[in-house]
């Protein structure tokens, strides 16, 4: 039984419906969790360097990104569970082609195909969640999600770690455990999702698609090859450039003028749009960095298993569950949100601060300190502000709204993972050549070809080199990353806050939610 789009579903109502919802987005986020402490492995046994290990993550946030409005868009136009069931079919079939990879190139090929699956269930989940419940009881929902996202980030690197680890099943079962799970959900939203389809023609903006997707990959690949392949200043850089911000300007020019865009200029006429989707970048990059460049931490520069990698992140992930679930029970009995956006942002970039200071023999009590409140501040910013979002406009845009903040969220943590993977590779292999000439060594003689290094295959006297150059670089990343979320903490007091709407049906009225940001 189901109720109406316009009667109140009760609380067995509601989760009953979000079940397969959430279990989906266990999936999605299972996709990059699972393989992030299991890549070292990964691309050791396919002969990939840190380039190839950026791209394996960067390659489905990129897919992610592109085709999140696209999936917003299709919610606002046709059946939403139907769209669900699709992204998860798409999961599937790309899933078992990564755990059938020969190389490096066909594994980031089906990485994009993952992505593009993975960005439909992460965003329609929102959207089906606003489609069912009033935005003041929205956040009691959103706090599920917060802590289904942190379950699945705890499970990934442990399932993954335990994978690798295990000679009898290898890496390859890193990709295909995500499968039954995935057919699980299909038929659970068969059964419990019922929400009302919008009968109107679907014109989507492909073109709009293919110049964002464009655009971001030509920054990527410039980013992830400068001072590497060719000097920052060269040929190659003043054609990507130049060519990835013209590919920007002409979208901006399409969605100015296409009839269903992908994301409608006329949301950023809210105030708290604008303002969100900013922040939402900036944020992206801290969290999609956090939880890559960490699983590389504790296996290079602290000599730990991919299993264990998995274990010594608990902190991080047990704070971003446990804040996103209070603070979503607050709001839900308070209506107040914008607390939880300035303090998450501020202990973001406090963490990210802290772990900055980080090498290869910091004590795990300090390690375990700034993780949780990196966690924290993740779990009080990520839903709340899509909630902040879809309780400023008007319903029959809560789709692309949603999606929206989603895609640059994404696409922040696509650029930002591409750039800091970039400086992690630099600063690693400058640190590293420092230590191996101190320790009289030729760098030359002991270079890998700029691979993921094997730590048990190095000579002894090599491993504690190589694990300081890696607790070298990965806080340099962090420390990179710290302005950034304070730059977000910024954005964040600017929005003015908007008590929740109790009612589904009603639209945002106050003036100052229309202004822009420039006012």
């Amino acid at each position: 039984m189901s109720a109406s789009p316009t009667e109140s579903m009760n609380h067995r109502q509601v989760l009953e419906a979000l079940s397969g919802l959430l279990l989906g987005l266990f999936v999605a986020v299972l996709s990059s969790t699972v393989v992030s402490n299991a890549l070292p492995r990964i691309l050791n046994d396919l002969h990939g360097g840190q380039t190839a290990y950026t791209w394996v993550i960067t390659a489905a946030l990129l897919s992610l990104t592109a085709s999140t409005p696209i999936w917003g868009k299709l919610s606002d136009l046709v059946s939403k569970k139907l769209l669900v069931q699709v992204a998860l079919v798409i999961y599937i079939v790309s899933s078992a082609l990564a755990g059938l990879s020969q190389n490096t190139g066909e594994l980031v090929a089906c990485r994009v195909l993952q992505g593009i699956g993975a960005g439909g269930v992460t965003a329609l989940g929102q959207i089906c969640l606003a489609a069912m419940v009033p935005p003041r009881e929205r956040g009691r929902y959103s706090g599920y999600f917060g802590a289904v996202f942190a379950l699945a980030t705890i499970g990934g690197p442990l399932i993954g770690g335990v994978i690798v680890d295990t000679s009898w099943l290898g890496w390859r079962w890193c990709f295909y455990v995500g499968i039954p799970f995935s057919l699980i959900a299909i038929l659970v939203l068969q059964r419990t999702l019922k929400l009302p389809v919008a009968k109107r023609k679907v014109k989507i903006d492909y073109l709009g698609s293919l110049l964002i997707a464009g655009a971001v990959s030509l920054l990527m690949i410039w980013i992830s090859l400068a001072g590497q392949n060719y000097a920052w200043i060269s040929w190659q850089t003043a054609v990507m450039v130049p060519g990835g911000l013209a590919l920007a300007a002409l979208f901006v020019l399409v969605e100015s003028r296409a009839a269903e865009p992908i994301i409608p200029l006329g949301l950023f006429r809210y105030r708290t749009v604008s303002l969100a989707a900013i922040a939402s970048a900036l944020v992206g990059i801290g969290m999609y960095g956090a939880t890559t460049f960490l699983s590389q931490y504790f296996q290079l520069a602290r000599e730990k298993s991919p299993t264990m990698a998995g274990i010594m992140t608990l902190p991080m992930i047990l704070g971003l569950a446990v804040s996103s679930t209070v603070a979503g029970r607050l709001i839900t009995r308070y209506g107040k949100w914008k607390a939880y956006l300035v303090s998450g942002t501020f202990l973001l970039a406090a963490g990210f601060g802290l772990l900055g200071t980080i090498r290869d023999n910091t004590a795990y009590p300090m390690l375990a300190l700034f993780m949780a409140l990196t966690g924290i501040g993740l779990g009080l910013t990520m839903q709340n502000l899509v909630l902040a979002v879809q309780n400023t406009v008007p319903r029959q845009e809560l789709g692309a709204a949603s999606s929206a903040v989603t895609f640059f969220r994404t696409m922040g943590g696509a650029m930002g993972v591409t750039a800091l993977g970039a400086l992690l590779s630099n600063r690693v292999t400058h640190h590293l050549t420092e230590n191996l000439i101190a320790a009289h060594i030729n760098p030359a003689a002991a270079a890998g070809g700029g691979e993921i290094p094997d730590l048990h295959k190095l000579p002894k006297p090599v491993v504690p080199l190589v694990t300081d150059a890696f607790g070298h670089g990965v806080a340099e990343v962090f420390l990179v990353a710290a302005p950034f979320a304070l730059v977000a903490f910024s954005v964040v007091l600017l929005i003015r806050e908007v008590p929740l709407r109790t009612r589904q049906e009603e639209a945002p009225v106050r003036r100052a939610d229309l202004q822009l940001v420039k006012d």
